[in-house]
């Protein structure tokens, strides 16, 4: 009772409102990232069974939106809560200025900023709060790898160099104090330790897992990519096999003992942005912005293994919207970046993690 009366007090301090403090308080949060797909492609049975059925069994947010494009910036805003002036998919190295780094395309181009950045991110006040995290990255070539493409070192064709991992869907990368961390081999790790986790029920409070890009609805293009894996040609079959990770890194979940426990555990299946170049946006973006327009209309689902059932949940949120209801449901002290931007329609989302003491 004292511990609840003084998470309310600190959360209040730092802004918080009546639906903030109605967040259930949160043992685990996993969120899985998917790419470059609108809302109407994914709420399609015939199109993504799995995302889809998940949606309609436990909830959506039919209103969630990105903040810019293209992706990287994206991943930075949910982590960090803002794009801190990010507008290209630049290696996390790159800085302003001119540049022979093929992967510093842009470096001299208006409005460009340094890729690495400066600030406390959710990671951070985790580890303040005592809480462990982990971002888990498949085909990432080595824990803590910092790499900007990797491909599969199995292949004997172009998937041996293809950019299956690509460090501009990390999020994490981009932050400096994760590229100094003496530990940053603990905390960013491949698939095969999402699989040991999941097998010894050892998963963080917080995890951010990352399919590569054959996996994760992004597609590749090339030598030996498989025909599912190249959108152009086959942007069905690239939809049908990023569902099927999706549902398969679900289930797993539900697996662990911490699902079917007392304790308070979430699986989000959000995207990065929307296709093409839409501007669709809401909540602590800018239209005008260089790197904050509004990245269209996306498909962001939440399971609770507490929670109510069948929630649809058009309140308008974005990637900042989720940030400040990871912050709620770990009783964080602070929101950062737009994640306080209670003025411009930045909420908690509420509704989707509520928790039905009954099912408990």
């Amino acid at each position: 009772m004292i511990i609840s009366i003084i998470a309310a007090v600190i959360a209040a301090a730092a802004g918080a409102t009546i639906i903030d403090r109605a967040v259930p308080s949160y043992d685990h949060v996993y969120v899985i990232i998917e790419e470059n797909k609108d809302y109407k492609q994914i709420m399609d049975e015939n199109a993504a069974p799995n995302i889809s059925r998940l949606a309609a069994t436990y909830g959506t947010a039919t209103q969630f939106y990105a903040e810019v494009h293209p992706s990287e910036a994206n991943y930075v805003a949910l982590l960090g809560g803002d794009t801190y002036g990010i507008h290209d998919d630049d290696a996390f190295y790159c800085r302003p200025g001119p540049s022979d780094d093929p992967k510093c395309a842009g470096s001299t181009g208006p409005g460009y900023v340094d890729h690495t950045i400066r600030q406390p991110h959710l990671g951070t006040q985790l580890e303040a709060s005592g809480r462990d995290w982990k971002g888990y990255y498949e085909t990432l070539p080595a824990p803590g790898s910092t790499v900007v493409t990797a491909g599969d070192p199995t292949a004997t064709n172009g998937l041996k160099t293809a950019a299956l991992y690509a460090s501009k869907h990390s999020g994490f990368i981009n932050f400096a104090s994760v590229q100094a961390d003496p530990q940053r081999a603990r905390h960013i790790v491949g698939f095969d330790q999402l699989e040991m986790d999941i097998a010894a029920d050892r998963l963080p409070a917080f995890a951010l897992i990352v399919p590569n890009q054959c996996n994760e609805m992004h597609g590749l293009h090339g030598d030996g990519v498989p025909a599912d894996c190249d959108g152009s040609h086959d942007l069905a079959g690239l939809i049908r096999r990023g569902d099927t990770e999706a549902g398969q890194l679900v289930a797993a979940l539900q697996a662990t003992k911490s699902w079917t426990s007392r304790e308070n555990v979430a699986i989000i299946i959000g995207f990065d942005e929307g296709a093409g170049r839409t501007r669709e946006g809401c909540c602590g973006v800018t239209p005008g912005a260089i790197s904050n327009f509004g990245g269209g209309h996306i498909p962001m689902v939440v399971i609770t293994n507490h929670g109510p059932r069948s929630v649809s949940d058009s309140t308008p949120y974005s990637h900042y919207s989720l940030l400040r209801t990871l912050e709620d449901a770990f009783r964080l002290p602070a929101y950062l970046g737009h994640a306080a931007d209670t003025a411009a329609g930045v909420v908690p989302m509420t509704p989707l993690f509520a928790v039905d003491v009954a099912k408990r």
